[in-house]
């Protein structure tokens, strides 16, 4: 290939690219004055939300950050962490999002894991911040400061050329060790993840997204940047506030109305005190395998929406498993899952071998919507994307129908209200006690949040549940500590011919 070859070939590759900053841009282009972000009664156009974010982007800039350099953002829900993620896209910069509700160690080990060039921190979470972030990190607290900041900046120019497989988010998902990892999600994977919400979902371009969840976490992030690439508004609530999220839904045109165990039983009783109304929503819920059916089937029908029965992951987006809908008010249904759209996927023993139909296998994932790999952790990459497929570290069997069954988690995982929760980091804190000879954390059902962590220790001594909390008091969030307790006798944990705990028997033990 001669050089002017080579020249039209990177130019021609480069042609190809789609960026969620130049997207977005599309959409201020067309309609400027069009609502892009609603919040506490005020709201903030497409053309107003696009300035402020090259203002950001002028801020970053002025503290020298280059593409790649990380910003930590610590903060409740609020339009300035989408002017954050917006001005990281406009940059190449990587906005490393942390999570609010975790213990100092936690938090500290998040924040050092990226090593941020510079903090963005709300009031509420400030004492937090300081007690677990390194003193000498440059921090711009949201309020007046950040109001000057942006005042006097020079609004940055967005980067035209930016490779989209650069990084901008780190969003973190618990680790079989006990300590988060960071999920580098590329701008690749976010337009992929707009395509995957508008084609597995119904969602039309356009329709309204309530950002309730944290906007740490992929259930918040991926579909407010996926409705403003699409021309859609934000309904900013930090959380699950059910007035408001009814009265959106009365007055709105919603795509999906994500919602998770916890908070529908409360959307249910303030749907039932208001008595019928009418709405336009494209489908709502979350997690069904999580859901009492009841639940699934009334919600679906109060609000006449198709219910999601999802299955993804903060490391693929909505695939793999995210494409099977209930419909509204069904009391007959499957909870198997119907593959995505963007995503091939494999079941595989443990030798990487693909499975029988009906036979159990861990799913890996292949697809334009995967994740970028875990921050500094070569190790652990290494391992899960071994072959070029990305191991979830779920067991499926694949149906004659061609949809797949969930049949257990390889890596054990407790999904309380949306939060994920690895036995480990709980145990880890449990056994560092003099007093337990063995510990270790199992799942069980509840009816608010789908699962909850209920330890099981051997000890020296009886223990209340109480002493569990106090051990976890200060180094865990507080949705992790145990929410009950069982004791027994070392020789009577069930292992394997290896000598490790077997969690399933354990559960089998204790069910109610």
């Amino acid at each position: 290939m001669n050089p002017q070859q080579s020249k039209a070939s990177s130019q021609i590759a480069q042609s190809s690219w789609a960026t969620v900053h130049g997207l977005f841009l599309e959409r201020v282009r067309s309609h400027p004055d069009a609502i892009a972000v609603e919040f506490d009664g005020n709201t903030m156009s497409y053309a107003t939300l696009a300035l402020r974010a090259r203002q950001l982007a002028g801020v970053f800039r002025s503290y020298g950050l280059k593409p790649g350099d990380r910003v930590a953002i610590l903060s409740e829900n609020r339009p300035e962490y989408i002017e954050a993620e917006l001005a990281a896209a406009m940059t190449g910069i990587i906005l490393a999002c942390q999570n609010w509700r975790l213990a100092k160690d936690e938090l500290n080990h998040c924040l050092t894991l990226v090593a941020p060039s510079l903090a963005l921190v709300s009031g509420n979470c400030l004492d937090g911040f300081t007690e677990a972030c390194p003193s000498d990190l440059p921090c711009l607290i949201f309020g007046d400061d950040y109001e000057a900041a942006l005042a006097t900046a020079e609004p940055a120019a967005p980067m035209v050329d930016l490779d989209p497989e650069s990084g901008l988010l780190v969003l973190y998902t618990s680790g079989t060790t006990g300590l988060p990892k960071g999920a580098l999600i590329s701008h690749r994977a976010e337009v992929a993840r707009m395509s995957a919400f508008h084609l597995d979902t119904g969602v039309r371009p356009g329709d309204a997204f309530i950002a309730w969840a944290p906007m740490f976490h992929m259930a918040s992030s991926d579909q407010m940047l996926a409705t403003l690439m699409s021309g859609g508004k934000v309904i900013v609530l930090d959380g699950p506030d059910v007035g408001a999220i009814a009265d959106a839904a009365e007055r709105q045109r919603l795509g999906w109305l994500l919602m998770m165990p916890g908070p529908i039983a409360n959307l249910i009783e303030e749907l039932r005190r208001r008595g019928p109304i009418k709405t336009d929503i494209a489908c709502v819920g979350a997690m069904a395998d999580l859901v009492p059916r009841h639940e699934i089937t009334e919600l679906s029908a109060l609000l006449n929406a198709p219910y999601v029965n999802s299955f993804g992951a903060t490391e693929t987006g909505l695939p793999p498993g995210t494409f099977a809908m209930i419909a509204p008010g069904s009391t007959e249904f499957s909870l198997d899952k119907r593959i995505s759209t963007l995503c091939q996927i494999r079941l595989l023993d443990e030798n990487d071998n693909d499975v029988p139909n009906g036979d159990p296998g861990e799913m890996a994932v292949r697809g334009p919507t995967l994740f970028s790999g875990y921050w500094a952790n070569e190790a652990t990459n290494t391992t899960d994307f071994a072959g070029g497929w990305f191991r979830m570290g779920d067991l499926f069997r694949r149906n004659p129908d061609g949809s797949v069954s969930f049949v257990d988690r390889v890596k054990y995982m407790i999904k309380s209200g949306g939060e994920n929760i690895y036995p480990a980091e709980i145990e880890r804190i449990l056994l560092a006690d003099p007093r337990i000879q063995e510990a270790a954390v199992i799942k069980c059902p509840d009816p608010k949040w789908g699962e909850v962590p209920v330890a099981v220790v051997a000890a020296t001594k009886s223990l209340e549940l109480a002493d569990v909390a106090a051990l976890c008091r200060g180094s865990l969030a507080r949705y992790k500590t145990p929410k009950a307790l069982h004791q027994i006798e070392l020789d009577d944990f069930p292992r394997s011919t290896s000598g490790k705990v077997q969690r399933h028997l354990l559960e089998t033990m204790f069910e109610s």
